[in-house]
């Protein structure tokens, strides 16, 4: 069935791969000069959420911090000029009731009336360490599997195309957490393997719909002719399945709560870079390898895989 409209996105490959390679740029340069704010989950130490009844002033609340031991503190307004977010490094000889105690002292001394401690997290260097490696090794094994079955499935440049694609998502995503100091912790490292699993099921789509099109049409029709097709055939159902997606991860940033909000930030950029580079970016690349008709022809794998159950 042919799409209500035609769009040439092929046409504008290059424009995205231009505006690719620029945010990649960006976010690869952010990683050398910011960095990723870490979490207490990767990082170590201790993290306080304090409540006032009034505004805070962090630089008299640094400073107090400073004078009483705490110099390394790290002080942030979190929600609301109300809320604030103490991180410290690990500190040792000393009880973390004790230690709690000593910092909400510090923080009440700051300011005209005393705040509550809404949360208290501590978590020891050597697993903050592990858990790095641990997300490291996830993020990998994904892109490994991701090119594994792509290639049984498909063809090598399908699956190149694939992971390239999923790593820009990664990549792009991870960009906007290190750009603007956002804080990375595990729920955002779960987001990213969330993204991997939504951005390569629209990227199968694709590639499935390239290859019906193919057997129809390829006495006919050339090999950009049918990837086009392809992705107008599927923009309908990329539009519907993101936008509902896009709007339940906007009512989790809202509405959420702090203690998912870097994970629905982390989904809500991915879902858009996600659908983006499914449409532009992973049927462009393996265009770019050389991907021809011959390489779309039914072969005795690819037969005996769609036997399967």
């Amino acid at each position: 069935m042919k799409p209500l409209r035609q769009l040439d996105f092929l046409g504008k490959s290059k424009l995205a791969f231009m505006f690719s390679g620029l945010l990649l740029v960006i976010s690869v340069i952010s990683f050398f000069v910011n960095g990723l704010s870490f979490g207490i989950d990767f990082t170590g130490g201790s993290v306080y959420e304090i409540h006032f009844e009034q505004s805070v002033d962090l630089d008299k609340m640094r400073s107090t911090l400073a004078e009483r031991g705490f110099a390394d503190a790290n002080a942030q307004h979190f929600g609301s000029s109300q809320e604030v977010l103490l991180r410290l490094k690990p500190m040792e000889n000393i009880k973390q009731d004790q230690l709690s105690q000593q910092v909400l002292e510090a923080a009440n001394a700051s300011q005209s009336a005393p705040g509550e401690m809404r949360r208290v997290e501590f978590v020891g260097p050597q697993v903050g360490n592990d858990l790095i490696d641990d997300g490291g090794l996830a993020l990998l094994f994904a892109f490994i599997g991701v090119m594994v079955y792509v290639s049984i499935r498909y063809e090598w440049k399908f699956s190149v195309g694939a992971v390239l694609a999923l790593i820009h998502d990664s990549v792009i995503t991870l960009g906007f957490f290190s750009v603007f100091g956002w804080e990375f912790d595990m729920t955002v490292l779960s987001a990213i393997l969330a993204i991997i699993g939504y951005s390569i099921n629209d990227t199968i789509v694709v590639y499935d719909r390239i290859r019906e099109t193919f057997r129809s049409t390829r006495l006919t029709t050339s090999i950009e002719e049918i990837t086009n097709n392809a992705l107008n055939e599927t923009l309908g159902r990329t539009i519907l399945t993101s936008f509902t997606v896009f709007l339940t991860v906007l009512a989790l940033v809202f509405l959420g709560g702090k203690t998912i909000h870097g994970f629905a930030i982390a989904m809500l950029i991915g879902v858009v870079v996600g659908t983006y580079s499914s449409i532009y970016v992973a049927s462009a690349i393996a265009l770019a390898l050389g991907l021809n008709k011959e390489d779309l022809l039914v072969t005795q794998k690819e037969s005996v895989l769609d036997d399967l159950p």
